[in-house]
């Protein structure tokens, strides 16, 4: 999923600001930082997570990482920064991605684009364009863009 991601994204992210918003591992912000994203902003709540991926940003020596440990509908709520790129990939079972949109649609730059994956079919609703969207074994994913006013 991840090279189909980047390959709907285009090879490359140079000079894109971009938001992990539920990290993880990491997979999507370090692949983001490795294709010459300006920013990538990755945010976890889980500590060892956070510190886990404090270690492998510092050994990648990726320095257009910012790291932030908090939780991720608290961030999308309160920064105010603009996003070319946004990955979500909440937890499956939580009620998130419903409530995350809404929060986000300011975040975007004119061209901005939100990456979703879900455990299950997701209608991010009025507002929103699905540009592409797929299904790899349980994991749906599509790329949605805010719709022109």
């Amino acid at each position: 999923m991840r090279e189909t991601l980047f390959n709907w994204l285009g090879q490359t992210l140079y000079g894109k600001r971009c938001l992990d918003l539920f990290a993880g591992s990491g997979a999507l912000g370090f692949e983001a930082a490795s294709r010459e994203a300006a920013q990538v902003v990755m945010v976890e709540s889980n500590r060892a997570v956070y510190k886990a991926l404090q270690d492998n940003a510092k050994k990648l020596g990726l320095s257009n990482i910012a790291l932030r440990c908090d939780d991720g509908l608290k961030f999308a709520s309160q920064e105010n920064v603009a996003f070319d790129v946004i990955f979500l990939d909440p937890p499956f079972q939580s009620d998130y991605l419903p409530q995350l949109l809404p929060r986000l649609a300011n975040k975007l730059t004119a061209n901005g684009v939100v990456y979703v994956e879900s455990g299950s079919p997701f209608d991010a609703g009025a507002g929103w364009q699905v540009l592409k969207q797929g299904k790899a074994g349980a994991v749906h994913h599509q790329l949605l863009k805010r719709e022109p006013a």
